[in-house]
């Protein structure tokens, strides 16, 4: 059977996460129904990540593997007409090998976290940012990332519920950008590594913002580090302002 990597954007707002739901809606289920809709019959894909309901994709990956041998264009815009109007759009897809895997093939994820201060409530950007009324201190946050880059036990920053075998994870990026704006602030994080614990990134800016505010001093983040506790971790930011922003292969299936 032909297997096909498709290159996904969506809205996660409606979605209670990328991962399928007997009775809720989510971006796999959509998917795999408008997969049905082209050669009848139950279809399941995989994704390089499991993104959490609310959260967006910019570049989330998945694969399938289909009976007839589509063109990937014309597959791409066949989903997308079944897609609509769910907020999701197939933005790429490449036929690859029968062994490619979207998430055992991937080795490295980056996401994009953004952050905006300002009183007045968001409009445009409503359900795209976390917004805090209070105004934050970049090069403060900049310094507490500095403490969370490399390879580390981040028991602290996930999940009390992650299933993964083991909380050492390597960290190769941790940027956080301040950009302009026209009312308060905008700032973006930027996170890299080859693989992420359940609630890690999300951990990582709402300690950061704790520092930025000045209610933790930079010394603090080594601490919650050290401690290898859940307690120890800031608030985790609520999901509506992270992005998967990119998936890379050792070679790229869409170029």
């Amino acid at each position: 059977m032909p297997r096909y990597a498709l290159k996904v954007e969506y809205h996660g707002a409606p979605f209670a996460g990328w991962q399928r739901q007997k009775d809720q809606p989510s971006v796999q289920g959509g998917i795999e129904a408008a997969l049905a809709k082209l050669e009848p019959g139950s279809h399941t894909i995989a994704a390089a990540g499991r993104t959490d309901a609310g959260v967006h994709a910019t570049g989330q990956v998945a694969h399938c593997d289909l009976a007839q041998d589509w063109e990937p264009f014309r597959l791409s815009e066949a989903l997308n007409y079944h897609l609509k109007p769910a907020p999701v759009a197939i933005v790429d897809c490449a036929r690859v090998d029968d062994d490619w895997h979207a998430r055992f093939t991937a080795i490295e994820r980056r996401y994009l976290f953004k952050l905006a201060t300002r009183r007045a409530p968001l409009t445009l950007d409503d359900g795209l940012m976390w917004q805090v009324r209070h105004p934050l201190d970049v090069h403060a946050m900049q310094a507490g990332a500095k403490q969370l880059l490399g390879r580390h036990d981040f028991t602290t920053f996930r999940s009390s519920i992650c299933q993964a075998d083991s909380p050492v994870r390597t960290l190769d990026e941790l940027r956080v950008e301040e950009h302009p704006a026209s009312h308060g602030q905008i700032f973006h994080f930027h996170v890299r590594a080859r693989s992420f614990l359940h609630n890690q990134v999300r951990s990582f800016v709402g300690t950061l913002e704790r520092v930025g505010a000045g209610a933790w001093h930079l010394d603090d983040v080594g601490a919650a580090l050290a401690a290898k506790d859940r307690a120890a971790c800031g608030p985790v930011c609520p999901p509506q302002g992270l992005y998967l922003a990119a998936v890379s292969y050792p070679s790229d299936p869409f170029s």
